[in-house]
């Protein structure tokens, strides 16, 4: 396991050098500059400006010179916040939109769990038509519908949740709900397919035949395989879950990094645009190295190669 997580690492890097090359040459060609917009900027004042931050220089230059500053673990300055760097402005930021991430898997797998547990045990039920319908349904709806429907709904018609901001817990409610059920519909419909498959196998009646109670055999004996797709939509949909929450934080103005991303991005502040790219890079790679890890650890036929 040991080899397979290093190798794993080792071949992060040039996937992570290819993500951060490509993101940088490719925000320095999109027509605009970090300092195009701002009202009343002389030449004068901006060749100052581009001469402070480097951007004066060649641009293989500036590409070898931020790779430098980054093999130090230096984001650089941003340019549209002054006196602060982007390492303070992930720092800062950061920890609002994981909070909405964890929040927002934890609904997705409680609801599809739920749901795809009793849609396999009672498969060809009402129970199982209503929760594959409502799978279906999640899975058609975007999150940029879904959310304005839920704020109009229960913040303004109901009043129970707020429609905006990051303060209390009903701040959280409307987005985490948001976002989560779209993955919820997912999972449910991986979970129920994952156990149909498995109580049909042979050892699921053996247990069956030795008088194991059903509660036994579905959590003891037929969840560990048939939550296997689950984990291996996992990676993915935890990389979904992060970069969803672009949307999500502008909707309901969230002040996470996923709405400063979008921010960066009209803004062509370069660097904080390479920073979260790269951050969010370097979580999805781990967070699919994790799930590859677990799938081992729940299915003994595969092996670490």
């Amino acid at each position: 396991m040991f080899r397979f997580i290093a190798r794993r690492l080792l071949e992060t890097i040039p996937v992570l050098l290819i993500i951060v090359s490509a993101t940088f040459f490719m925000i320095r060609f999109v027509p605009g500059g970090p300092f195009t917009a701002e009202k009343a900027v002389t030449p004068e004042i901006l060749r100052n400006l581009e001469a402070h931050y480097g951007l004066n220089q060649p641009l293989h230059r500036q590409y070898f010179d931020y790779l430098g500053k980054l093999a130090h673990g230096d984001l650089g300055p941003s340019f549209k916040y002054p006196n602060r760097t982007v390492n303070e402005i992930i720092a800062d930021k950061l920890p609002v939109s994981l909070e909405l991430g964890l929040l927002s898997l934890g609904i997705a797998l409680a609801l599809g769990l739920t749901a795809g547990i009793i849609a396999s045990i009672w498969k060809n039920t009402w129970l199982d038509y209503t929760a594959s319908s409502l799978a279906m349904i999640g899975i058609c709806v975007p999150t940029f519908v879904l959310g304005p429907l839920l704020v109009l709904f229960f913040a303004i018609h109901l009043g129970r949740f707020n429609a905006s901001g990051w303060y209390d817990w009903q701040d959280r409610v409307l987005p985490a709900l948001t976002l989560g059920c779209v993955y919820a519909a997912y999972i449910a419909r991986l979970t129920r397919g994952g156990m149909l498959e498995v109580l049909n196998q042979d050892y699921i009646r053996t247990a069956r035949a030795k008088g194991a109670s059903e509660l036994r055999v579905i959590f003891k004996h037929a969840l560990r395989g048939g939550l296997l797709p689950v984990v291996s939509f996992l990676g993915p949909a935890i990389a979904g879950i992060l970069t969803g929450s672009f949307v999500i934080e502008t909707i309901f103005q969230i002040p996470g990094l996923g709405r400063e991303f979008v921010t960066s991005a009209f803004n062509r502040d370069y660097t904080l645009v390479l920073g979260t790219v790269l951050l969010y890079a370097t979580l999805i790679v781990t967070l699919n190295l994790v799930v590859d890890v677990v799938q081992v650890w729940l299915n003994p036929k595969l092996k670490f190669e």
